[in-house]
Formats: structure tokens, C-alpha cells, sequence
């Protein structure tokens, strides 16, 4: 999409973002609807130790890959919110706007991208 630019998120770009934002949540919801499912028609036996350590195995990261689309689509009605309310490409840190091609990349960000980077700097220099 082409943006314009501008601080204010025209109309055009707003059903823009809110339908990449809309099928981002769509495809998260059934992603984890199957896999809830499928854990509920597993009832296996397993006679091997080291099959069975396999599977816990398997089945513990499905569950943190789930975990975090489960934030993930906390985050996406989050930006859903904001866009309906114009604070959607507004900074949580300094208040400035986040650039278009930013939100176009990342839709849910909250940060511009100096605030981003300043924060993943803290991050780094707290785990040294």
C-alpha cells in the first residue's frame, strides 16, 4: 500500500490496517482452536519411555507457541482499540507518531522506532 505522508492515518489506511490487523486475529483464533482440539483427541499409550518423553516434548512447545499467540492476539485487539480511538500510531513512550511503514511492518507495535531501540539497549545491557 501506498501510504501518504502524514501523521494522520487517512481513512483509506485505516480499513487498511484494520483488515490486516482483523486477519492476523482470524488466523491466530483458529490456529489455536485446532490445536486445543487436538489435544483433546489425543489419548495415547505409550509403552516406550522415550516416545512418550517425545511427545510431552512436542506437546510442551505447541503449548509455548500458543502462549504466545495468545499475547499476540491480546496485542492485535489492543491495536484494534487504539485505531478506533486515533491513538493508533501514537508512541506509548514519547508521544510522538509511529511511522506508516513501521505499523505496516509490525501492526502492533506500540513504540516508534527510537523508543524501540532505546528499549531493546536497556534489555542488552540488563542481561550483561
Amino acid at each position: 500500500m501506498e501510504f501518504v505522508d502524514s501523521h494522520k492515518i487517512t481513512a483509506k489506511e485505516r480499513k487498511y490496517y484494520k483488515g490486516k490487523l482483523e486477519k492476523m486475529l482470524s488466523e491466530l483464533e483458529e490456529g489455536s482452536g485446532e490445536t486445543v482440539q487436538e489435544m483433546k483427541d489425543t489419548n495415547q499409550e505409550f509403552p516406550d519411555p522415550t516416545d512418550r518423553a517425545n511427545y510431552e516434548s512436542e506437546r510442551n512447545t505447541a503449548l509455548r507457541i500458543r502462549d504466545r499467540e495468545r499475547k499476540l492476539i491480546k496485542k492485535i485487539r489492543s491495536a484494534i482499540v487504539r485505531l478506533e480511538e486515533d491513538e493508533y500510531n501514537v508512541c506509548k513512550e514519547c508521544g510522538e507518531y509511529i511511522r506508516k511503514q513501521r505499523l505496516d511492518a509490525r501492526p502492533v507495535t506500540t513504540l516508534c522506532i527510537n523508543c524501540k531501540e532505546l528499549e531493546e539497549q536497556k534489555e542488552k545491557t540488563q542481561q550483561i
